[in-house]
């Protein structure tokens, strides 16, 4: 059995009508925080222009090995093992898209901090960043259950919880990366797009 994420089963369609807008021209992506990698295989192969790079921290890689041995695409390269706040380990790019499902709300604020900074200094000019996930707006939660899930995740780790949306885009702007688009998803979360 490989391993196996239900809401990246579940959102793998949506997703896929969003990125529909902004990966359009022919290029390369880093996947940042692969996961189980049913992403990386599910859309890889419906955006054959685009070369599609998928990363996740040292530690998780064996779960995302299998299933990018298990169905591979030709646009689709080999895992990168990638700790964000190594400078060292990130790939050299330059890469023309990049994405991340589900991961700022696990990461330390610095961590977001230095994963964007990293990821914009090898993002090409016209490039476009895609951040999916739950995000507060006015520094509240968007409904109850995203409250109750911000809450969870803070008693698990004080450093984890839901980012504000307003501070992404500020940390974005400190690039000069504009908000280009903020999309409502399934599970209320959001896909942010920024180039």
């Amino acid at each position: 059995m490989l391993p196996f994420s239900q809401a990246a089963e579940n959102n793998k369609g949506p997703l896929f009508e969003v990125l529909s807008q902004y990966l359009t021209a022919p290029g390369t992506l880093l996947e940042i925080g692969a996961g189980t990698g049913q992403h990386a295989v599910w859309l890889a192969p419906r955006f054959p222009h685009i070369h599609w790079t998928p990363s996740e921290q040292p530690d998780y890689l064996d779960a995302l090995l299998p299933r990018l041995a298990a169905e591979p695409a030709a646009n689709l390269g080999p895992a990168v093992g990638l700790s964000v706040q190594d400078d060292a380990a990130w790939p050299d790019g330059p890469f023309d898209y990049v994405l991340t499902v589900n991961t700022f709300h696990i990461m330390s604020r610095d961590q977001v901090m230095h994963c964007i900074d990293q990821a914009c200094r090898r993002l090409t000019s016209g490039g476009r960043f895609a951040v999916y996930g739950p995000f507060r707006y006015g520094g509240q939660p968007t409904t109850d259950s995203n409250r109750r899930f911000d809450e969870s995740l803070r008693a698990r780790d004080p450093a984890m919880g839901l980012r504000d949306q307003e501070w992404v885009v500020a940390r974005f702007a400190d690039h000069g990366r504009a908000l280009l688009g903020d999309h409502a998803m399934p599970a209320n979360n959001r896909v942010l797009v920024f180039g």
